[in-house]
């Protein structure tokens, strides 16, 4: 089936284990990461409820993104790392999925849906917070093969 439009056949690839990292900050201000950091959010705990947000973005992605396959996800792994100096939470998201299409947009879908998450919990102490770095780090598998972002 040739189509130079819409979602790609990939009925030809072969099934291979596919993972997929990507990352995320978001730069909270003196006041939100105090509320991060010392677990008093009054809608609950923040990294836990976007690393679950992360998730379900994962799994959620094809219904997000027009030409994404829905795929089988193997695993989800979500990290976050406080930075002190500059206020800030970043995330990161790996994605593994044994199949014939690539992980990446599930990452950095979920790695966006995590820091989101994040300015939708705190934003009732104010709304000037910064989402940047939205980015794939790193991705194996498949017939384009690994790529390792360098910087």
């Amino acid at each position: 089936m040739q189509d130079s439009k819409g979602m790609v056949d990939i009925s030809g690839k072969d099934i291979t284990v596919r993972t997929a990292t990507a990352s995320g900050c978001i730069i909270l201000g003196q006041e939100g990461f105090n509320i991060v950091k010392e677990g008093t959010c009054t809608k609950g705990d923040v990294l836990e409820t976007a690393k679950i947000a992360a998730i379900n973005a994962v799994k959620a992605t094809p219904s997000i993104i027009p030409m994404c396959h829905p795929i089988s996800i193997d695993a989800v792994k979500v990290e976050f790392a406080t930075d002190e100096t500059d206020k800030s939470v970043c995330v990161s998201v790996t994605v593994k999925s044994s199949g014939k299409t690539g992980v990446e947009m599930e990452a950095l879908t979920g790695a966006s849906t995590a820091c989101l998450t994040i300015y939708d919990m705190l934003k009732y102490k104010g709304k000037d917070m910064v989402i940047s770095q939205i980015k794939l780090l790193e991705k194996s598998g498949g017939k384009s093969g690994d790529y390792k972002r360098q910087d």
